[in-house]
């Protein structure tokens, strides 16, 4: 079969020919139609994750088709365990250190997978697993966001951030989000956000405050310096939830504002079984339709890393698998 393969690091993924998996006790063989990028695996390719093994076949999220003819969607996360408010020390994340989806097959634990939402297609089903359960875990598990609710998603253009402000529009909260591109924005604003502000304006938060009159509910996904412009834009008793730290440390937080206006702050990543199960009922209730930013073929999957990497998205990026 042909497949994307991680051969070292800072070096083109190659694509070319591997072994076809063959599935084992409680596993499944599933041929992939689509798979989707996540920044994860651009930072693997760089060198700058834990556990990183050569070669490995990157990617997390896919949709396919089984043995028996059924359209699934993977689960990429394993092993989470019994507790339901974090994961074990064996959880594990398809992609690294077992093989993922950047190939025309892949073989996953048979309970790993569940049935396709019909009115997706193998392209949309394939951008939904790990951004989708990231963004449900942080809104409705962790702040428990609540209709009638405002909240405020950073960040807009990634897929968590849209599967984050997707799942708030469906539960009637009223959406707000930043951004550092004003198309961006702009875009949010016409799929139902009710504004936003570019976070790179000087007291932003100060001119949001007076617009808003603050948030109960902020998803981020940054931390660093910014952090502490978040929690200013607070509503007492709101809570703010961030799944990455692609800015940094937190800093310039004041612990006299979090603790007057009783402020919650979690963090978050990726979800349970349960969970995950819970997102995909939630997207076919709701008819959520995964924003697709760009479809490339296997073969070009290297472009697709790039314009991962540039930041220039709006929404998922996906690779078409024809398998063989």
């Amino acid at each position: 079969m042909k497949a994307l393969v991680l051969v070292g690091k800072d070096l083109p993924l190659s694509y070319q020919s591997v072994e076809k998996p063959v599935a084992g006790a409680g596993e499944i063989l599933v041929q992939v139609h689509a798979a989707a990028l996540n920044h994860r695996d651009v930072w693997i390719a760089k060198g700058l994750y834990g556990g990183i093994k050569y070669p490995t076949i990157l990617g997390s999220d896919g949709a396919g088709v089984t043995a028996d003819g059924k359209e699934v969607i993977i689960h990429p996360g394993m092993n989470w365990g019994d507790n339901p408010h974090f994961q074990s020390k064996s959880y594990e994340i398809l992609g690294l250190p077992s093989d993922g989806t950047f190939a025309e097959y892949v073989k996953i634990g048979a309970k790993y997978v569940s049935p396709k939402p019909a009115h997706l297609s193998f392209e949309q089903a394939a951008a939904l697993p790990l951004a989708g359960l990231t963004a449900y875990r942080a809104l409705i598990t962790r702040c428990q966001a609540r209709a009638g609710e405002r909240v405020l998603i950073s960040g807009i253009g990634g897929g968590v951030a849209l599967y984050a402000m997707q799942f708030a529009l469906a539960l009637g909260c009223e959406v707000w989000v930043t951004s550092s591109s004003e198309a961006k924005i702009q875009k949010a604003v016409e799929m139902g956000a009710k504004g936003g502000v570019n976070y790179k304006t000087e007291q932003w938060s100060k001119a949001f405050m007076a617009k808003t009159g603050g948030f109960d509910v902020i998803i981020d996904s940054a931390a660093g310096s910014g952090f502490g412009e978040l929690v200013k834009v607070c509503k007492p008793g709101a809570r703010l939830c961030f799944y990455g730290g692609t800015a940094g440390a937190l800093s310039g937080v004041s612990p006299q504002i979090v603790f007057y206006k009783q402020l919650s702050i979690f963090g978050s990543t990726m979800g349970s079984d349960i969970e995950f199960e819970a997102m995909i009922r939630f997207v076919e209730k709701h008819k959520i339709m995964p924003v697709v930013d760009a479809v490339y073929p296997l073969s070009e999957g290297n472009a697709a890393c790039q314009r991962m990497d540039k930041g220039q998205q709006f929404g998922k990026i996906v690779l078409k698998i024809n398998a063989l």
